[in-house]
């Protein structure tokens, strides 16, 4: 591997450290869009069933608000449930935006990485074969070993920067569809809540 890199020249270090963060932020973003640790799929029915039998309680309430993901938005909904629908939808809206926000975590970073790579790729694939004509240059096309190692360098890193970089494109495409599902998911479920809350109030209102 060490042999790999130095072949390749200076280039490959810094696509060695973009293929090593690439990994970490794939690892990272696996664990945390899971859709059981974002939006559970029973945590509507069980929030709804402890207001149905007044089993709410302001603990139960922190518990949900100390975790991420839709559970913090319920806590936030719930908490403000009774200053209206109105007030109930802005603390929902401001709590998803927290969310989603934690997400998109180095979503950024991760395209960079798939930006950038090939450009490196391609920078270090520009210095090989400025190697090349410079050995045709000065010694002719005699020294065979200064020529492959030149053209050598040059396929190297631009192999290395796809080799980083597609991955890379593709898990960002994957976890941004993800995280487009679990957005849509979490904004159904939030409506839902409100609903369930002030549907029936707001009927009431409207027949008085």
């Amino acid at each position: 591997m060490l042999a790999f890199i130095q072949t390749g020249g200076v280039f490959m270090w810094p696509l060695l450290a973009c293929s090593i963060l690439a990994l970490a932020i794939i690892l990272e973003r696996f664990w945390t869009l899971r859709r059981s640790g974002v939006a559970p799929k029973g945590l509507l029915s069980d929030v709804m069933a402890r207001l149905r039998d007044d089993r709410m309680t302001i603990e139960y309430i922190r518990s949900m608000q100390a975790k991420t993901g839709l559970a913090s938005i319920f806590a936030a909904g719930l908490l403000n449930s009774k200053h209206g629908r109105d007030a109930m939808k802005e603390s929902v809206q401001e709590a998803a935006s927290h969310v989603i926000h934690e997400l998109e975590r180095f979503m950024n970073t991760l395209g960079t990485i798939a930006a950038i790579s090939p450009l490196l790729g391609l920078l270090g694939t520009v210095v090989g074969m400025i190697k090349v004509f410079s050995v045709l240059m000065e010694s002719g096309a005699g020294n065979t070993a200064l020529l492959a190692g030149g053209i050598s360098e040059a396929l190297l890193t631009t192999a290395a920067g796809l080799g980083v970089a597609i991955p890379a494109l593709i898990f960002h495409r994957f976890f941004s569809r993800r995280i487009d599902e679990l957005v849509v998911t979490m904004e159904q479920q939030s409506t839902k809540l409100v609903d369930a809350l002030h549907g029936d109030r707001d009927k009431a209102g409207v027949a008085q």
